[in-house]
């Protein structure tokens, strides 16, 4: 039998008994609570917490935070495993905060944004996107003045209004003024996740979409805790990094100006003595490279670095971008501001970037200079366990397009080989015809052998080029798991119809890309969160502290780092026979053990 002594509690539904203030619920014993039911949760810190279930079992606590509210959360975690309902990534924040961390759950906002696509998913769109109410018409909250008419108060209690929508009220944080309204708050959020299911089976043709929005509802879950635990970073190798791109660090404003002025002088001493530009200005940058003869039509890196023989103010400029980038993006200003005292890099997280469905995460933990990857490190007694996807593009693709040419390829550890060989071309060429199918390049290297990859495997440059096709006319396109991708309406106002047709192309470009790259980030996401599970239950005390598009950075024990290293392999194993069940294709991944994260590239 497991109980728990819970205070201040009021359970329906459970066997209790009373003794001393202290309310013994018998956690076995609640009426038609199995694995996998759902339980929603509300929570507001000052004014308590409450769980309701599907079966219509609810316990309230007066207070948010409670130690015994957040330890019964716990214990059906661990010995039930619920799927809990919540409304945002900001209901698992604050329980993270909590120091509670929930194994499983059906976050509403995630399943929104996967079934209507896009970055907004505030409760107004959630509830009316689920009861099939027209966006246009939901109700927006009003700021009390003088001329505002006051609302009675029996009808505001009442969180949907006659049109059937939320109120604006209640969407824009009354549903946290009392415990009565978080009690109406959890029962709306089981009814939005009937409501989403029903939905996601709908999408008859996306077979996959249930099982994606569980994985994209376990990214925020992720989310949570990423943000929470940070990224184990070094300060004083940190430091080192930017100073040999910067210097030491400033001691005042005026020494700050100073330096800027001496990184500049390294660029301007290439010019006439009387010579003045602006180094941050990309029109007086290509006056400065007008004045040594060289005519650009614009500064990007790309262009500068084929030049950078020409003329030695363009190595000079290079360089200066460098440190300009540290000074201004990645100095000591942003160590500062991120890296906390227990030297974790912490940053926002999201498991969606509102575009095909990668996560993305602030404070440069998605951008960060390969130079600073050194002073990512491990803590005593810690390893990191690292692990790179291998082309997990093209393999998706052969997956997603049932092209079976194309999947016997994706089963060799190299899948460019037998391209190559199919093509009768170096693998170099095969690559860049391969990667330029995806993103819509026609021309360049690999623009010849295009022709070859449309004659060997027509199954996936076909459905390559349907995307693309619906993308120009900005048609509606899901993702293999369901997620929309929205392509934005076609604009009737281009000036001429060149100008219509690059715009087009455009879209047809990224429509083709958006289907490949969203289902390789929801099979990222699927293998992310069975890692997570899979480490949690094998109690290895490993923590994911990285989730870069294609690579995951786990922080283990070093005792455990071979275990959690197997985990990683295996769970790639199992994450991919789900989603590519009847599929050939091998995803493969590059797993090692290092004490830092610049041992990855060596």
């Amino acid at each position: 039998m497991l109980a728990i002594a819970i205070q201040s509690c009021h359970c329906e539904g459970v066997e209790a008994s009373n003794s001393s203030g202290l309310i013994s619920a018998e956690v076995t014993q609640l009426p038609a609570l199995e694995r996998g039911d759902m339980v929603a949760v509300a929570i507001a810190p000052e004014v308590g917490l409450v769980l309701v279930a599907e079966s219509g079992w609810t316990c309230r606590f007066e207070c948010g935070c409670e130690p015994e509210g957040l330890a019964l959360i716990q214990q059906l975690d661990r010995h039930i495993r619920p799927r809990w309902v919540l409304w945002s990534g900001s209901t698992a924040r604050l329980l993270v905060q909590c120091q509670c961390r929930l194994a499983t759950c059906w976050d509403l906002s995630a399943v929104y944004r996967l079934l209507v696509g896009g970055w907004r998913s505030d409760p107004g769109l959630i509830w009316a996107q689920a009861h099939g109410l027209r966006s246009d018409d939901i109700p927006v909250a009003i700021a009390e003045d003088l001329f505002t008419t006051v609302v009675d108060v029996t009808q505001s209690e009442q969180p949907v209004d006659a049109a059937g929508y939320l109120r604006a009220e209640w969407a824009s944080g009354g549903w946290a003024d009392s415990i009565d309204r978080l009690q109406r708050w959890a029962l709306l959020s089981l009814q939005v996740a009937r409501l989403q299911g029903a939905h996601l089976a709908a999408l008859t043709d996306r077979p996959l979409a249930s099982s994606t929005a569980r994985s994209e509802s376990t990214a925020e879950l992720m989310c949570a805790e990423l943000e929470a635990d940070g990224l184990p970073m070094s300060r004083i190798q940190a430091e080192s990094v930017i100073a040999s791109f910067v210097g030491q660090r400033p001691a005042n404003d005026n020494d700050a100006a100073m330096m800027r002025d001496q990184r500049d002088r390294l660029v301007l001493d290439h010019l006439p003595a009387n010579a003045s530009f602006d180094l941050r200005s990309p029109g007086s940058v290509r006056s400065l490279l007008r004045r040594v003869g060289i005519e650009v039509p614009d500064t990007r890196a790309w262009r500068l670095e084929a030049l950078a023989e020409a003329n030695p103010v363009v190595a000079a400029l290079l360089e200066w971008r460098k440190s300009e980038r540290f000074a201004t993006t990645f100095g000591y200003r942003w160590l500062d501001e991120f890296l906390g005292v227990d030297g974790r890099l912490r940053g926002s997280w999201s498991g969606c970037d509102g575009a095909a469905g990668r996560m993305t995460a602030t404070a440069g933990l998605h951008n960060m200079p390969a130079v600073l990857r050194s002073a990512v490190q491990a803590e005593p007694g810690f390893s990191f366990v690292r692990a790179d996807l291998g082309q997990i593009e093209p393999r998706v693709l052969a997956v997603v397009s049932g092209d079976a040419q194309f999947a016997l390829a994706a089963t060799e550890d190299d899948l460019y080989l037998p391209v190559a060989k199919q093509l009768g071309v170096e693998r170099s060429e095969a690559k860049l015809a391969v990667l330029g199918a995806m993103y819509g390049q026609t021309t360049g290297l690999g623009a010849r052998a295009l022709r070859g990859l449309e004659l060997a495997y027509p199954t996936a440059m076909t459905y390559l080029a349907a995307a693309d096709r619906a993308g120009q006319v900005s048609a509606e396109l899901r993702t293999v798991g369901g997620r929309l991708i929205r392509m934005g309406a076609t604009n009737t106002n281009e000036v001429d119809d060149r100008d219509a047709r690059s715009s087009a192309a455009a879209r047809g470009r990224y429509g083709r890309n958006a289907m490949i790259q969203g289902a390789a980030a929801e099979l990222f996401k699927m293998w992310a969160a069975t890692v997570r599970a899979r480490c949690l239950q094998a109690d290895t005390g490993a923590q994911i502290v990285l989730c870069l598009h294609d690579e995951l950075l786990v922080h283990a024990p070093t005792h455990q780092a071979d275990s959690v290293a197997a985990i990683v392999e295996s769970s790639l194993q199992e994450a991919s026979s789900r989603w590519s069940s009847a599929s050939s294709v091998r995803f493969v991944a590059d797993v090692r053990i290092i004490d830092n994260w610049a041992m990855a590239k060596d």
